[in-house]
């Protein structure tokens, strides 16, 4: 089988944090089920197996053996159950009637349509187990301190890194104004308040009033109390 190179293909696993291999593991082979469910109406005669150290993932298919005339007359025969015994013994001479052949399953017999929007389902999964597990890392840690590096400044705001590497966003306009950070440069911060979606940037050091840690993607959008060096 051609290989699906999770790793290399979808780039973006490389990054997950906060998620376990197993759970990652679940994601993808229940994307790559509910494919062959939408291509073959069922997958209960499929096998998937994942491997994360290798980063690709195989697919198996399991069809009993028939008599040609059941394959060629039958209504219920199934091309995906079912294959002849005629077609069977192409494969290994010394099949017989019963027995299951296994197959194993290429990209091409999915078509480029079909991958294209796995890889896009896996992604918009992944990012949506991550941002809720950020969230609910940060929504059990109001009136903590947190301390994060300052990894890039921009004109209009501050790219800050927790202690797992998770990015929190400091806007210019909720900046102290004496404020004035360059890499590597430590920055000290109580949460306050935790919400689960908000497309607003909010990290604040100008106000010793709420702050608010955002999940969004990736990047982790905070409003944090500023705590004096």
């Amino acid at each position: 089988m051609e290989k699906i190179n999770l790793v290399e293909s979808f780039s973006e696993f490389k990054d997950v944090k906060n998620i376990d291999r197993a759970t990652l593991m679940s994601i993808i082979e229940d994307v790559f089920r509910s494919l062959i469910k939408k291509r073959f109406e069922s997958d209960e005669n499929f096998d998937i197996i994942v491997n994360p150290d290798r980063g690709d993932l195989e697919i198996w298919r399991n069809r009993t053996i028939v008599d040609d005339e059941f394959a060629e007359d039958s209504f219920e025969y199934n091309e995906n159950r079912h294959i002849s015994l005629n077609a069977a013994r192409k494969i290994e001479p010394d099949f017989e009637i019963g027995e299951e052949v296994t197959d194993q399953m290429s990209l091409e017999d999915f078509g480029r349509r079909s991958v294209l929007a796995i890889r896009q389902n896996l992604v918009s999964r992944i990012l949506d187990l991550e941002k809720d597990s950020l969230y609910k890392k940060y929504k059990d840690r109001v009136g903590d301190i947190i301390t994060g590096e300052v990894y890039q400044t921009w004109k209009k705001e501050t790219l800050i890194l927790d202690d797992e590497g998770n990015e929190l966003i400091l806007p210019k306009s909720e900046q102290i104004p004496s404020d004035f950070f360059k890499k590597g440069d430590a920055v000290r911060a109580v949460v306050a308040r935790v919400e689960m979606n908000s497309l607003k940037n909010c990290l604040n050091r100008k106000f010793r009033k709420y702050s608010t840690v955002l999940s969004q993607s990736r990047r982790l959008y905070a409003s944090l109390e500023n705590v004096p060096k």
